[in-house]
């Protein structure tokens, strides 16, 4: 079983969108490299032809153009992909991963080269969003409510003064604890 997460950029709108391929329609995307482009009418949104541009693996290393395989390997590297450098010119031992897809890939990322724009239908969440916002307002007024009560009754009540232990009382305490 064959399953891959394909991130889908647009460079037109600017946007990406997020497909879940699984099993026949997966297993075309085995043995491409970076940079190999397909047609992905089988994706379900449209006749497009798309390039590969990268990916990770299933811990999420980065697939890497200049690492041929489908392994992971050590590189030392200045710059690229998988590389954050803090300094010009430094050089870094980073794990990537090969530039072949394979079994172990789950996420491909693709961008579209020519075709008519992308019709995805997205998910509403504004349902979501107002589960999320009404219970949060609920929450947060009784907690207002309850400080201020707790507030007008510590004003009521006069502090009970308390008393701080002595050495002394502290000895009377244990010789009475001990009878």
């Amino acid at each position: 079983m064959v399953d891959f997460k394909v991130v889908i950029s647009d460079a037109n709108t600017g946007k990406t969108y997020q497909k879940e391929v699984k099993d026949e329609n997966a297993r075309k995307f085995l043995g491409l490299k970076i940079g190999d482009k397909l047609k992905a009418d089988f994706l379900g949104i449209g006749n497009i032809e798309v390039e590969v541009t990268g990916g990770s693996d299933y811990c999420g290393f980065p697939m890497r153009k200049d690492v041929l395989g489908t392994g992971r390997k050590k590189i030392l590297a200045v710059g690229g992909v998988g590389i954050k450098s803090k300094e010009k010119g430094i050089k870094q031992r980073k794990t990537v991963c090969g530039n072949t897809i394979h079994a172990k890939i789950s996420q491909i990322n693709v961008k579209i080269l020519s075709g008519k724009p992308l019709k995805v239908k997205e998910e509403k969440k504004e349902k979501k969003h107002k589960a999320e916002e009404n219970p949060a307002e609920v929450k947060k007024e009784p907690e207002k409510k309850e400080k201020q009560e707790g507030k007008s009754e510590a004003k009521k009540e006069p502090k009970k003064e308390e008393k701080v232990p002595t050495a002394a009382g502290l000895a009377e305490k244990k010789e009475e604890a001990k009878k």
